[in-house]
């Protein structure tokens, strides 16, 4: 089926593959693996791209015209709680189910005798979020609720914890996790849902959830605090409420569907409960603990997501800019819009660097995928520990970065098409609308700024991350990186006196000083994997990634009189094919150019 934008979907999709299209990506999610798992990841995140671009893409446009819908009721008046999709939805859902999007990390695919890691799984992820950031949000809560099953579940919930993981839509449900109560919001310790045992012996829960994505789920997890149990979060269990064995006559009770801005394709909406059946998962005492196992999956998901809609974002303007002819030359041609398209490039590929960093920590401590390096910096005990800590600081930072970027990007995508990005007949008015979600999904800025100081007051979780920045710094020893590396060093450096000045300080300045702390992070750790980028670029004969790494770290970490006005910063107009086109660069004509005395790098200092 064709839709209304098709004329754009084939602009941006040359060869019909969002993992061709996405070199980052590329580049991120092999870096991330060790070489046996790259060799069989490769395959099928390519297989899924292409499936993503010829059939999810386009179903994805016609799914947000024909969102699910609630029935309540049948036509007799009784209580149904049925969602209705579109066919669109069935054939995608079926697509995510036999390219293994789930599946591939929990269960080993043909050819394999273990698991992909989950950075394979968040590749995947980036991937379907080209299409839909609606559909992601399911996928990627079925694979938290596996994953918590995996890690607590003494084997009772084996049954749904294998279909969670199927490689059969027929046999293959979703998960989803309901939190959210109307008097609490991000206070989940205000949670009030209850849970007591009836005379079977059986647990029930009663309630409400004001804000449930994948209302139909059947699998989701869900918090609920036991009789005599104390209050905030230590109060909390943490229950599977089984849809296949509640109906409306069992005590669950949708109420009706959020009328969202975006991501349409997911329902979310309110449910009640009055004593509905659930099974109790791990431990009951730890039941916030346990589920924010899960909470820091979806938080990467959410890091995937963005960088996933980034990339389309960037490729629907790069080929708007490419074809569209004003004042006698493409858009592309005109120096400002050649600076923005270079500076979106640099800030997508630091995006998908840092999130595909996270997950390599997140491997590393979920399964022991990923080595880590000892330094004289942090002393951990073990490398799980380590990994752990950097987990923990890690995901947050980079959560709240990549969110707030996939917004700039989709505004300003919409901007370089001008009138016809605004209207819906254009997939840049869907990528704005469902990219505003992102920031607020598994936790809004402020929660992430304020978890981040926890994280470092009580774990010295900073102490791993900066040694790993110096690692690779004082790996990078191409004269061509000297005064980039000298930047992210003298970065590093002024997130230690931030630190010092912010532990000492008393709670409520450090708290108004979280987010710049947050942020500061974020661009020291991204600079320091966009030089480890270009010098490994540098031993392979490309010098492209000094160009990146150079205009990211004149962008974010170096100061700039004049608002670089008189920096001298030539590299939208001389190098602009090489850094959005990734073209690559010999080392030597750059070598050349250093030479000069009118160097941005020089003019800089």
């Amino acid at each position: 089926m064709r839709t209304a934008d098709d004329d754009t979907a084939d602009a941006s999709d040359p060869d019909a593959n969002y993992w061709d299209a996405d070199p980052a990506l590329r580049q991120a999610v092999e870096r991330a693996l060790p070489e046996a798992d790259w060799s069989d990841s490769e395959p099928r995140l390519a297989a899924f791209g292409r499936a993503v671009a010829e059939t999810i893409a386009p179903n994805s446009d016609t799914i947000d015209r024909h969102p699910p819908a609630l029935h309540t009721y049948d036509a007799h008046g009784e209580v149904v709680n049925e969602v209705e999709y579109h066919p669109a939805q069935a054939e995608n859902e079926r697509l995510v189910v036999e390219h293994g999007v789930v599946a591939d990390s929990f269960t080993a695919p043909e050819g394999r005798d273990e698991p992909l890691p989950f950075t394979h799984h968040l590749g995947m992820l980036a991937l379907l979020t080209y299409a839909d950031v609606g559909l992601t949000c399911p996928v990627a809560m079925t694979s938290g609720v596996a994953l918590v099953l995996d890690t607590f579940d003494d084997g009772s919930l084996s049954e749904f914890r294998d279909r969670l993981v199927a490689r059969d839509p027929d046999d293959w449900i979703q998960g989803a996790m309901f939190m959210t109560e109307k008097q609490g919001g991000s206070d989940v310790g205000k949670n009030e849902t209850t849970a007591e045992r009836d005379a079977d012996g059986d647990w029930r829960l009663t309630g409400e959830k004001w804000f449930c994505s994948n209302i139909d789920a059947g699998a989701p997890l869900v918090l609920a605090r036991r009789p005599d149990a104390p209050e905030g979060t230590e109060g909390l269990s943490l229950f599977l409420l089984s849809q296949r064995d509640s109906d409306p006559d069992e005590g669950v009770y949708y109420r009706r569907l959020k009328d969202k801005l975006g991501t349409k394709s997911v329902p979310t909406g309110e449910l009640e409960l009055d004593g509905a059946l659930a099974h109790p998962v791990g431990d009951l005492d730890a039941g916030f603990a346990q589920m924010t196992r899960m909470v820091n999956l979806e938080r990467l998901a959410n890091a995937a997501a963005a960088v996933g809609l980034m990339g389309r974002c960037l490729l629907e303007a790069r080929t708007h800019a490419a074809d569209r002819e004003a004042f006698g030359r493409t858009l592309d041609e005109h120096p400002l819009m050649a600076r923005d398209l270079v500076e979106l490039t640099v800030d997508h590929e630091a995006a998908v660097a840092t999130t595909f960093e996270a997950g390599r920590q997140f491997d590393a401590f979920e399964r022991g995928v990923a080595g880590t390096t000892e330094t004289s910096e942090a002393a951990p005990t073990t490398d799980a520990d380590r990994a752990r800590r950097l987990v923990r600081l890690l995901v947050p930072v980079v959560k709240n970065r990549t969110g707030r970027l996939a917004v700039d990007h989709a505004s300003y995508a919409m901007e370089v098409l001008g009138g016809n990005g605004y209207v819906d007949e254009f997939v840049t008015h869907r990528l704005l609308r469902d990219a505003q979600v992102l920031p607020i999904w598994e936790g809004a800025t402020n929660v992430l700024a304020l978890e981040t100081l926890r994280v470092l007051a009580r774990e010295g979780a900073h102490e791993p991350l900066l040694a790993d920045v110096s690692a690779r710094l004082d790996a990078a020893d191409d004269p061509l990186l000297a005064d980039t590396v000298a930047a992210v060093a003298a970065a590093r450096d002024d997130c230690r006196t931030a630190l010092g000045t912010l532990a000492t300080a008393d709670r409520d300045y450090a708290q108004t000083q979280a987010k710049e702390l947050v942020e500061l992070l974020y661009d020291v750790t991204a600079g320091s994997l966009l030089v480890e980028s270009a010098s490994t670029g540098l031993a392979d004969g490309d010098a492209r990634g000094v160009l990146v790494a150079r205009e990211f770290v004149d962008q974010h970490l170096r100061e700039r009189p004049v608002r670089g006005i008189t920096s001298e910063n030539r590299r939208p107009l001389d190098h602009v094919d090489a850094i959005v086109d990734h073209e690559s660069v010999p080392p030597a004509d750059l070598r050349e150019s250093d030479e000069s005395p009118s160097t941005p790098d020089a003019a800089d200092d």
